[in-house]
């Protein structure tokens, strides 16, 4: 064999080596990945520094995707106006929503920033029978991508505006009876865990 073709073997070794180490390890998530364009690392550092649960006249904290994991992002914008809902727990609800749904900004995006909310999401009030807590969406929960579903259960979760208890109240838009959704350490690390059954505690509907 001639140098020139060593020295080409030698390469393509060396290149299929570096491809097999760059795929082991790789954690599979719900959120659709931009295989465009050559990796780089990403800060997942959000833009400003969120007060824990923050939602007032100007702020609100939200929790985005961030690589496979959620972090919570400051966002600097008025409430909406929402002359329809008169409880002001479905206000600030609709406002998060609409929050989890904007495009992420420049300087998110740079960070590594994305959101799964699907952009036709609508957020409703209790209906009767269910918690007064609960808040029903267009969508049934079990059927939104898993990290829609965290991002929603852990932004509301975290809303002084909603009770900060770490956890929604959620039900779709048929009669299913609403669950229970804890935003927990290991929801923020794997949102994913949506995918697995048994997250969501089903409570039971009163009369």
């Amino acid at each position: 064999m001639t140098p020139t073709g060593q020295r080409w073997r030698r390469a393509a070794g060396a290149a299929a080596l570096a491809l097999a180490a760059a795929g082991c390890g790789i954690r599979g998530t719900s959120v659709p990945v931009d295989a465009g364009g050559a990796p780089s690392r990403v800060s997942c550092k959000a833009p400003g520094e969120a007060s824990p649960g923050t939602t007032d006249g100007a702020h609100s904290a939200v929790y985005l995707v961030c690589g496979s994991a959620l972090v919570q992002v400051e966002r600097t914008a008025p409430p909406a106006k929402d002359t329809t809902a008169a409880d002001p727990r479905l206000r600030a609800a609709r406002t998060l929503l609409i929050e989890l749904q904007r495009t992420p900004s420049a300087d998110e995006e740079t960070a590594g920033f994305s959101s799964a909310l699907p952009q036709g999401l609508k957020v409703d009030g209790p209906r009767r029978g269910d918690p007064s807590e609960a808040l029903r969406l267009s969508i049934r929960p079990d059927d939104l991508p898993s990290f829609a579903l965290a991002q929603l259960v852990c932004t509301y979760g975290a809303s002084p505006a909603l009770g900060r208890t770490h956890a929604a109240v959620l039900g779709g838009p048929g009669d299913d009876t609403a669950h229970r959704y804890d935003c927990s350490a290991d929801v923020l690390a794997h949102p994913d865990i949506a995918e697995h059954a048994g997250w969501g505690d089903p409570l039971s509907q009163q009369d």
